[in-house]
């Protein structure tokens, strides 16, 4: 097993992104070995009586995460290490790392539209097409209009809030906000991951440094898609991390 991995030649915060990209594909090519039915050959058994250790805070194995404060505002894109926050499927010592949004410069196209179609009867009022209507139809008209707008924005509002991407320190999982009473919850476990990949794409994503962030498993869903995240560079650096925390945890032998 490489030294790299022993908990006393743990990779520095000084280390490459050449040197860790090289270790993950030798860690994704031994993983891919093992679901072959082929057993590592330099791997040394750890002792039954080896004493139990807890898990590492993220700080001490994420450069990324140890320069990012707790998040006490739940309202953000990009909310690291949130407190008071949690999901349906959250396990009992599972820790949220990172909670992801889509950036709110993409939620400028129906703040756009809600704001044209609020301004919208008090344009058409200017012109005196209704006025042959009689006032109390005028009101209910008015009235109508602004509730199916309120409506509107209400729903576009908890759709962004709702629909979330959440990173913990055991797995990945995509919160798909379907409506009040449905939602549909995907995730995988962090040694499953086998792929991870962003695509930030045009001068808007560049300004704003914001992307798409494909991540391949060999979970039952093949395919996580987080939709225009903040900071796609960094949700990947973050993601390696874990990769290579969780292979320390398989040869150091720690447990939750």
């Amino acid at each position: 097993m490489p030294e790299v991995f022993s908990s006393s030649h743990a990779p520095k915060k000084s280390s490459t992104m050449e040197a860790t990209n090289e270790l993950l594909h030798g860690l994704r090519k031994k993983r891919v070995h093992g679901r072959q039915g082929h057993s590592p050959t330099h791997a040394a058994p750890v002792p039954v009586d080896a004493p139990k250790r807890r898990h590492r805070s993220v700080d001490e194995y994420s450069e990324v995460m140890s320069h990012e404060k707790r998040s006490t505002n739940p309202m953000t894109a990009f909310v690291p290490k949130p407190l008071k926050t949690f999901f349906a499927s959250q396990a009992r010592e599972e820790e949220i790392i990172l909670l992801l949004r889509k950036h709110p410069i993409t939620q400028i196209k129906w703040i756009v539209s809600a704001v044209i179609l609020g301004v919208l009867p008090l344009f058409l009022a200017n012109f005196e097409l209704f006025s042959f209507f009689p006032a109390n139809y005028l009101f209910a008209a008015h009235l109508g209009w602004y509730l199916l707008l309120l409506g509107f924005v209400i729903e576009s509002i908890l759709s962004w809030f709702f629909n979330v991407y959440i990173i913990t320190d055991e797995r990945i999982v995509d919160v798909d906000f379907l409506s009040l009473i449905y939602r549909n919850i995907s995730s995988a476990k962090i040694d499953n991951i086998e792929d991870v990949s962003a695509q930030t794409s045009g001068a808007l994503r560049s300004i704003f440094d914001f992307g798409s962030v494909r991540i391949q498993t060999a979970a039952e869903k093949t395919e996580f898609e987080f939709e225009d995240v903040p900071y796609p560079n960094k949700i990947i650096a973050l993601i390696n991390d874990l990769l290579l925390e969780e292979e320390r945890e398989k040869i150091e032998g720690r447990v939750s």
